[in-house]
């Protein structure tokens, strides 16, 4: 079975992706489970990061490696906060939380006419820290940022994404649903269908 490092210590990507590369007969290893420290993540665009998190695993750990960045992109930011996601609210003065995040943003859009915004995550795949062949698959999933929270699953900004095709927020939906649909649920279905193409 070949064993591929997963460059983030995060319990519910590695389970996500997991199920999804399952198919395939891969085998997802998480990168703190070989003692691989995080990588910097210097850059401006989800790809650079991404590239960035998976060379530095394979180089660490001699395998193969994947690796994914993500963020939330709001038209009427130009795109922002894109990699700057997590720490949002701190540029408000807010600790760093999920909650503080929605709270910041519900604020910042407060008067904002144009809510159309899109979670975008982007999946890089490498067979070795110097692959020049990098396997990149981007999933987005283009709704609304809502007036309100709604709904108490998922995380992130889950309860003020509101998705026109479901009519709700994904913090609505069932947990099924919403990783079916969601960008990561996008990219990682594009990624296994690349990895089978390529290098199987």
């Amino acid at each position: 079975m070949m064993k591929i490092v997963l460059a983030s210590n995060n319990q519910g990507k590695l389970r996500e992706l997991q199920d999804m590369l399952a198919p395939l007969g891969l085998e997802l290893v998480r990168q703190g489970d070989l003692g691989i420290p995080e990588a910097e993540e210097p850059h401006r665009t989800f790809v650079e990061n991404a590239l960035a998190k998976a060379r530095h695993a394979a180089r660490l750990s001699g395998l193969p490696a994947l690796a994914d960045d993500a963020g939330l992109c709001v038209d009427a930011f130009g795109g922002l906060p894109g990699v700057d996601t997590a720490f949002y609210a701190t540029q408000f003065g807010y600790p760093k939380s999920d909650d503080n995040n929605v709270r910041a943003l519900l604020e910042q859009m407060q008067t904002v006419d144009n809510r159309r915004a899109a979670m975008v995550s982007t999946l890089v795949a490498l067979r070795s820290a110097d692959d020049p062949e990098p396997l990149i698959a981007v999933g987005r999933v283009v709704g609304e940022i809502a007036r309100e929270r709604m709904g108490t699953n998922g995380f992130g900004f889950d309860p003020v994404m509101f998705i026109p095709e479901f009519g709700q927020t994904f913090a609505q939906l069932p947990i099924e649903v919403k990783n079916a649909n969601s960008h990561r649920g996008r990219a990682a279905k594009a990624m296994v269908e690349l990895i089978r193409a390529n290098w199987l």
